[in-house]
């Protein structure tokens, strides 16, 4: 009975995503083959999952990194990377996001040649689930596009076995022009086939060639890639640059029906196998476009907070918080089984199209000038009408925060935790990249010897030398890991912060940015609350309403809150954490 319902959902599934497809394979046949390849047998035993059901808590990190960003000769980087881990934060991070570890021709990993196989240069399927065994392990699925150097576009060019109809194609006298995409490369690649001249579709460089999903036999491939992901340990998955899955040409080609109902299958698919494991969408477009991929608690799990990280760093280098403010306002609660992924800071750079419409053109603007007089660089798109526009900012979260719009100054090491500290106390769950975590300045010698800006935040840490740096109690490494670690292990025994306790925006002027959080059963308050500016603030304790009949004590500093004084004084990028109950 389970399974004849099961069936029926991928069914319907299946009839919304190819009803303007001609398909040779029947949806019944399709849909039991999906389930078949996930491992679903209909003798199996079905996994149930709750609807509205929170696979998470307070208790959740997630570190990004590479597998090899920290190394150690002679071992293998995924060996090391576990060292890395058990040494450094055994009590902080509980899940950890590996990304692409799989052999791969460019972009970092991002132009996958083999799914299956872990990239020997960083070790084996058995480093990655002793990982898995002891973290929450995060997997990138690259479902858009694969490497022109797999066995798969080998095949379509020569026109037969595996992958020889898996590429999406056009005609360069398509009408392409509303096309949305993240780069300025020409979208055609001309390639000579078997079968001829063959026009593929790349949305993104030239050796990452589009998959065409109006072939089931592209999906099935997909289901079997998570089958072995899940059999390998991998607990989250991040869906790596979804929206542009379905293309249909005189479109955008981004955010289209079809690619939200290929994410809602492959939630159905996976919750029934496990419904512990996470989706998190990886979709680098405007805020109310990225929400979408929530569905109706049916979609994603989480999506990632991409406004984030360009409007807290706008904030922090401005000493004004208007924008951050009311995008926070603005932001609608995540309902149970739901959550927001925040970052400030990840592999990529400082995404600015989530800054659309919420940053003037102005602000946005200046702030890529401030980046650009602090060493970052800047990536450019081809908008909607042709134009070229900033994509993103290549820079280190550390060093974008090493002063404001008059220059560098004192505080850089302040401002950075301010930044984390405001991340950690908000509604979702927090990704911390591995270089904020470390403190990690911009790698101007790997740009130079890549030619990419994205290397700028991409460093390769000796693991002999990170060791000597983070034992130093003088070192930024040492003081933004002890710092950063101390919040980590506050913020994990809070039951307000549990990724989906209320959260209240505060009214305290342009230069005090501050949050209200109630845990689920509304005993534990926190107000969190933020000198976002580089001279003392006065914060009356009057604006925020604290119950007189509580104790409250800051859980940073561990100070109690003397309510008889009426006001605290707050340092520049001071934070405080008042809470009426203390779990630490």
């Amino acid at each position: 009975m389970a399974w004849d319902h099961l069936h029926d959902k991928v069914k319907h599934h299946l009839e919304s995503i190819y009803a303007d497809v001609s398909l040779d394979v029947s949806y019944e046949t399709l849909a039991t083959d999906l389930m078949n390849t996930i491992g679903i047998q209909q003798q199996t035993d079905i996994a149930s999952p709750q609807s509205h059901h929170n696979y998470w808590d307070e208790d959740d990190i997630i570190m990004i990194t590479y597998g090899d960003s920290v190394i150690d000769e002679g071992e293998r980087p995924l060996v090391t990377l576990n060292k890395f881990l058990h040494r450094y934060c055994k009590n902080t991070v509980n899940n950890v996001h590996i990304l692409p570890f799989f052999p791969y021709s460019s972009d970092d990993g991002f132009s996958v040649i083999d799914y299956s196989t872990v990239n020997e240069a960083l070790g084996s399927w058995d480093d990655i689930e002793a990982i898995a065994a002891d973290y929450g392990l995060m997997t990138d699925l690259v479902i858009n596009h694969c490497s022109a150097r797999s066995v798969w576009f080998d095949n379509f060019v020569k026109g037969e076995g595996p992958g020889s109809d898996f590429f999406f194609t056009a005609d360069p006298s398509d009408d392409l022009s509303m096309v949305t995409r993240p780069r300025v490369s020409p979208l055609l690649r001309e390639t000579e086939t078997a079968h001829g001249t063959k026009h593929v579709w790349c949305t993104f460089s030239h050796d990452q060639v589009d998959f065409d999903f109006r072939n089931p036999k592209v999906l099935l491939a997909f289901i079997d890639i998570i089958k072995l992901y899940i059999d390998k340990g991998a607990k989250l998955f991040r869906l790596d640059a979804v929206a542009f899955l379905w293309k249909i040409v005189g479109t955008n080609c981004i955010n289209l029906f079809q690619t939200h109902e290929v994410i809602r299958l492959i939630r159905t698919l996976i919750e029934h196998v496990d419904p512990s494991i996470i989706i998190i969408t990886e979709t680098n477009i405007p805020n109310r476009e990225n929400l979408t991929y929530f569905g109706n608690a049916n979609e994603a799990h989480a999506i990632y907070n991409f406004s984030l990280p360009p409007l807290l760093v706008n904030t922090l280098v401005t000493g004004d918080c208007t924008y951050l403010k009311s995008w926070m306002m603005s932001m609608p609660p995540a309902q149970n089984g739901t959550a927001y992924f925040n970052f400030i800071a990840s592999h990529d750079g400082i995404g600015l199209r989530p800054a659309e419409g919420l940053l003037s053109d102005e602000e946005i603007s200046e702030l890529v000038h401030t980046m650009q007089h602090f060493g970052g660089k800047v990536s450019w798109r081809a908008s909607d009408h042709g134009q070229q526009k900033p994509y993103e900012i290549n820079i280190t979260l550390f060093d974008a925060l090493q002063g404001t719009t008059k220059g560098p100054d004192k505080y850089q090491v302040d401002r950075f935790i301010c930044a984390h500290a405001i991340m950690l106390g908000m509604e979702g769950i927090p990704g911390i990249y591995i270089h904020s975590l470390l403190g990690t300045s911009n790698d101007y010698e790997k740009v130079a010897n890549t030619g990419q800006n994205r290397s700028i935040n991409r460093k390769r840490w000796d693991f002999n030398e990170l060791e000597a740096l983070l034992d130093s109690p003088f070192s930024q490494h040492h003081k933004v890991l002890t710092r950063i670690s101390q919040l980590i292990r506050i913020r994990k025994a809070q039951p307000a912060f549990h990724p989906n306790a209320t959260q209240f925006t505060l009214q305290l002027g342009n230069q005090l940015f501050g949050y209200w959080r109630q845990s689920l059963d509304r005993k534990q308050s926190i107000f969190c609350i933020s000198n976002i500016s580089d001279e003392e603030q006065t914060i009356l304790l009057s604006d925020i309403n604290l119950i007189g009949t509580d104790n409250w004590i800051d859980l940073i500093t561990r100070d109690e809150i003397a309510l008889s004084s009426g006001f605290l004084q707050m340092k520049p990028y001071q934070v405080l954490w008042i809470s009426n109950q203390d779990f630490e």
